[in-house]
Order: C-alpha cells, then structure tokens, then sequence
C-alpha cells in the first residue's frame, strides 16, 4: 500500500461513515424500536452485505448484477415497500397506551440489514468511482482493494455500532405514553425516510 493514500482512504471514509446513511438510519429505527441487540443484528448484516457489494465491484462482478437486473430492481423495491410499511406500522403501533414494542427476532434485523446494503445502487456507483482514486498505479491493486475492503467493513461494523448503542440506550428512555408516541413517530419516520430514499434512488442512479 501506498501510505499517504491510505490513510487519505481512511480520512475519507471516516468522514462519509459519521454522515447518516439508509443504513445508520434503519440501524436506529432497529434499535430504539427493539433494543440494542435489534440494532447491532442490522449493524451485521449491513456490514457482511457491504462486504459483498464491495468485494463483487473490486473483482469486477458489477456486471454480474447488471444480468441480473430485473430482478435486482425486484429485490429492491420490495424491500423498499417493506420498510415504508414498517415504519407506518411504527405510528400506528405507538400512538395510543404505553405497550412493549413487539419484539423482532435478530434474524430478521440482520436479514434487512443485509438487503439494505446489498441492494442499494448508488452504492454501486460510488464505490466504483471512490477506490479507484486510493489506488497507487505503480502497485498491485488487487493487495490494495483488499486492504481498503477490510479497513472499510470494520470501520462501518464499529462506527454503526455506536450508533446502535446510542440509540439503545435512549430507547429507555421512552416510557410513558407520550415518550412512546414519540419513540413511534421518530421510528416511523426514520423507516418510511429509508424506504423512500432507497425508491428515489431508483430515479437518481
């Protein structure tokens, strides 16, 4: 690795990882709705599905994805839609007498992690216009996109992990009734957010 451009890569990335993404944004949602252990089971399976995307772009399995488009576009809407769905649920849910939130397992946390990752296209496009401007020329590349994959993947593992345990400790918090309307209207919101956003980017990308 070229030194001054790998920690210019790691400056980089710490900047965009403390900007609120789908990700951190359903990692909260997970965690003040369901607890700490909901948010850090998408914080996972956000991180191995970011793995993936990451791993496929750097060995040049983009066009692999772009065979498979349709249903991809499938995957994601629906995953979309679902989300939306979610966070309407979470206004309905909250907004009347104080009531333990419905527990969700951690696989399905972990489970909407992943897709939110994995099926996010301007994903996609940004890493394929990002690592290629650490990447020393003069050196082989494929030792370099390993390193910045690794470094990227337990930066977003701990930086997403703090934000689950953040919101999780501020879900105690929410007791009484109208603490918990308001712990489902900031749920609700933060989900439907999501959904939303992964439908415009449909349009953007």
């Amino acid at each position: 690795m070229n030194v001054h451009l790998f920690l210019a890569f790691c400056l980089a990335v710490s900047v965009l990882l403390v900007m609120p993404g789908p990700v951190v944004t359903l990692v909260v949602a997970n965690s003040l709705s369901h607890g700490t252990r909901s948010g850090l089971a998408t914080v996972v399976g956000a991180g191995i599905g970011n793995a993936i995307l990451v791993v496929a772009i750097a060995v040049g399995l983009v066009a692999f994805f772009a065979l498979l488009g349709e249903i991809f576009e499938v995957v994601r809407w629906a995953g979309a839609l679902y989300l939306i769905w979610l966070g309407i649920k979470a206004w309905r849910a909250h907004g009347g007498q104080a009531a333990p939130a419905a527990k969700r397992s951690s696989h399905a946390a972990f489970l909407e992690g992943f897709l939110i990752s994995i099926t996010n296209p301007k994903a996609i496009v940004f890493y394929i216009a990002f690592l290629p401007q650490f990447i020393d020329p003069h050196l082989p590349a494929g030792p370099q996109l390993l390193a910045m994959i690794a470094t990227m993947v337990v930066m977003g593992l701990l930086t997403d992990g703090v934000y689950a345990l953040l919101a999780g400790r501020a879900r105690g918090w929410f007791t009484d009734p109208r603490r918990r309307r308001l712990q489902g209207r900031i749920t609700g919101t933060l989900l439907i957010g999501v959904g939303c956003g992964l439908l415009l980017a449909r349009r953007g990308g």
